[in-house]
């Protein structure tokens, strides 16, 4: 993992917080989506300010069955965009996200991470799998390793994205 910069550092240490949490999960999504906008799907104000690896996930809601886009920080190998992990913390907050409920239902998303959109498939991890994509999360945002510790009994889900062959429908 790169050597984040003291602002990085900053962002990510407030993000870990309680009030950061809450700034995150009812504010800073709008402002990610804002910028992704405006670099032409190269990047989010996250990736920017906290150096985190960002993805915009689109899944179709549960319920109303819109679609809908989310920034979240994608846990991968390297470069490749074939494959990658989602965490469900939620900000540490004592539910799961709904994007997490609506890949679940329905494990199809389409994924955009530095200006390339492909077609995933999620499964949730489980076993070692889940052990080693957690440690993989922890390295890549600290904050992680502090939401399960406020969130108790809270088991946080880890979501796998595999990307769907091309020309595959």
């Amino acid at each position: 993992m790169a050597r984040l910069k003291s602002h990085q550092r900053f962002v990510q240490k407030f993000a870990s917080t309680r009030p950061g949490a809450w700034f995150g999960a009812h504010v800073w999504h709008h402002l990610d989506r804002g910028v992704f906008q405006m670099s032409g799907g190269q990047a989010t104000l996250t990736s920017y300010l906290a150096g985190l690896p960002m993805v915009m996930v689109t899944t179709s809601g549960v319920k109303s069955g819109k679609r809908r886009t989310t920034p979240l920080v994608a846990i991968r190998e390297g470069s490749d965009d074939s494959c990658f992990a989602l965490i469900a913390s939620n900000w540490g907050q004592d539910h799961h996200p709904g994007w997490y409920h609506n890949l679940k239902a329905g494990p199809v998303a389409t994924c955009t991470m530095e200006g390339i959109t492909r077609t995933y498939c999620a499964r949730e991890a489980s076993g070692e799998e889940y052990d080693y994509y957690w440690l993989r999360a922890s390295q890549v945002y600290f904050g992680y390793t502090l939401y399960k510790q406020r969130l108790g009994d809270r088991r946080i889900p880890i979501l796998v994205l595999e990307a769907e062959a091309e020309g595959k429908t």
